[in-house]
């Protein structure tokens, strides 16, 4: 089974198990979906049906209307007359046919994707039902009003159980069919679904409020990174994200300096072969970047552990050097399908604050913990809480179950020694060992990963590394890969979102902003802007000829925490009016105070 397929099969799992409550807010969703698609299929007879789930806050349906153009004209159509449908108290009503049945009513319906559905469940018993008679597979289809459904179910049993107000159709989307850019693209119809109006109406307020803090939105606005068609999935980045990325990378090597790790620098891609040895080849070369030069298959690296590992290589080693730290920027290359691609969340080249240890066994608690002490370190520098999770074998892992199991119980002991509570994400561990997720949250609610710490005794055997043990024995050392804060880019993503680009001041890509009153006071402000730079302030004079109502507004929109007004009376007296972000008023103070204030906000490692 196919990571991605493994995935939906869980979620399905999880969604139908809540729904076993027939009055359930899922159970509400999934009726909903039906209600569409008895919809659409009145308002358009020959479209031909996919799939429909219940989602997190609503549902969805993937529709194939041929050469219809479905637009917002048309998701109102399909919203009143979903509204038709609910006011009649239909009832659901179910009803189980024999599996081939079901496959001729596909093919008579001319319903292609629904006949697939049921020739897979064909092929897996398990997930057919067995009637009472010779043992007939059978699948279950459900009625609502002239409208029938292959569906596994549950459903409310009559439509007056939806509340009115609690939903509403939000948007149109693209989808490929079973999420395979091979095949076709249908489109997907989404709504929304709530227990109430009131809690609908609350989460369309809070949805609003958190589109002004995307960070694709404040990308544009705060001039820090830019998309470009010709590079699809590559940040270009501006020279203010650029201030901002370098602030991060600081903040990063502190912490790593601090906690022992060395720096070093690979390449950015490496033979075939390399992969083979490492086994990315056979489980993650359909999402390389792979080319041929002088009749040898090169890739663009998706990730940095064998690099690190061949500078391990380098000379054989002893237990006394252990436990090695090595530490690098590195950036990574992943062939993300077009669809997936998300701002700055999931992108192609991936620069990530990446580490690699290499630890003798009785090292593995200790150096887990170091890392886990670092994370709340990073994290507590940035202001942000993040949630921590235990990812196990996945079904296509290398090596022994043994292995796995005490592997995982080393990262359970190690977050329980550290009072860490963590959440499982079952079979979600990489291919060659178990790892603590953390992740964090956008401004939309989605979840996202962003540290990791992987636990690998895989990759070091694969390899044959080995180092001098006191008694003299070869012995091969644990692998742990670990990213404190993941990606630049993601993590990027997520603080724009958190702060709403109301960054700490020494984030700040412009930290103060000086505006002249007239052109008399600009030498002034040049002889500020010059003492702010050299004691390392990021500052900016806006010596335009526009009003200063018109400087301050720009000011604000561009979120800078400190805004000085220079006129006259500044002038004479020396002091700054300094107006802080969020304030309308000013106070006044020396360059020297705002500069400490300014030297103050960095976090101190």
């Amino acid at each position: 089974m196919s990571i991605l397929k493994d995935q939906i099969l869980r979620a399905a799992l999880r969604m139908t198990k809540n729904m076993e409550n027939k009055n359930s807010i899922e159970t509400i969703r999934h009726s909903l979906s039906h209600l569409l698609a008895a919809a659409v299929k009145e308002l358009y007879p020959d479209v031909k049906l996919a799939i429909g789930p219940a989602i997190d806050t609503g549902f969805y349906y993937d529709f194939d209307f041929g050469d219809k153009k479905i637009g917002d004209a048309e998701l109102k159509e399909i919203e009143k007359k979903m509204e038709h449908l609910r006011k009649q108290n239909l009832q659901f009503t179910i009803l189980n046919l024999p599996i081939d049945e079901a496959i001729k009513k596909a093919e008579a319906e001319n319903q292609p994707y629904k006949k697939e559905l049921i020739e897979d469940l064909k092929k897996s018993p398990a997930s057919a039902e067995a009637s009472a008679g010779e043992g007939q597979k059978t699948v279950s289809y459900y009625t609502v009003g002239k409208f029938t459904d292959l569906c596994r179910g549950p459903h409310i049993e009559n439509t007056n159980q939806i509340p009115k107000g609690s939903w509403k159709l939000n948007k149109l989307a693209g989808a490929y069919w079973r999420g395979d850019e091979k095949n076709k693209m249908l489109t997907r119809i989404y709504g929304l679904a709530f227990a109430s109006k009131e809690e609908l109406e609350n989460y369309v307020k809070m949805q609003a409020e958190a589109a002004k803090r995307d960070h694709k939105k404040l990308g544009r606005e705060l001039d820090m990174y830019s998309f470009h068609e010709e590079a699809p999935g590559f940040v270009f980045w501006h020279e203010k994200g650029m201030i901002f990325w370098n602030e991060l990378e600081k903040l990063g090597k502190q912490i790593r300096k601090k906690h022992g790790f060395i720096e070093i620098k690979t390449p950015q891609l490496a033979k075939k072969t390399l992969w083979e040895t490492s086994g990315h080849w056979d489980h993650y070369h359909e999402d390389m970047f792979v080319f041929d030069v002088d009749q040898e298959t090169y890739c663009l690296k998706p990730m940095d552990c064998p690099f690190n590992i061949k500078i391990y290589q380098t000379r054989m080693r002893s237990y006394r050097e252990l436990p090695i730290r090595y530490t690098e920027i590195g950036r990574v290359f992943r062939n993300e399908k077009s669809g997936q691609l998300n701002g700055l969340f999931r992108v192609r080249e991936i620069s990530q604050d990446d580490s690699h240890l290499f630890v003798s066994e009785d090292q593995v608690k200790p150096e887990i913990a170091n890392l886990l002490e670092m994370v709340g370190e990073f994290y507590a520098a940035l202001g942000i809480e993040p949630k921590f999770f235990l990812s196990t074998r996945p079904e296509d892992f290398m090596g022994e179950i043994a292995t796995w199991d005490k592997a995982e119980k080393d990262l359970r002991e190690a977050l329980a020694e550290k009072n860490i509570s963590y959440g499982l994400k079952e079979k979600d561990g990489a291919f060659y060992g178990p790892k603590i997720d953390v992740n964090l949250t956008d401004a939309f609610g989605r979840s996202w990963q962003v540290a990791t710490i992987q636990l690998d005794f895989q990759l070091p055997g694969r390899f044959g590394c080995e180092y001098i043990s006191s008694d003299g024995a070869a012995k091969t050392p644990v692998l742990i890969h670990a990213a404190i804060f993941g990606s630049f880019e993601r993590m990027t993503g997520i603080l724009m979102e958190h702060y709403g680009g109301n960054f700490p001041a020494w984030l700040s890509p412009v930290q103060v902003k000086i505006l002249s009153v007239g052109e008399h006071h600009l030498d002034f402000c040049r002889g500020l802007l010059a003492k702010f730079q050299a004691a390392e302030v990021r500052a900016e004079l806006d010596d335009s000829d526009e009003t200063v109502g018109n400087k301050t507004r720009k000011a604000v929109n561009e979120k800078v925490p400190y805004i000085l007004v220079v006129g006259d009376q500044e002038m004479q007296s020396g002091k700054l009016a300094v107006r802080e972000r969020g304030s309308r008023d000013t106070r006044e103070m020396s360059i020297d105070e705002l500069v400490k204030i300014i030297s103050d906000s960095r976090p101190k490692i």
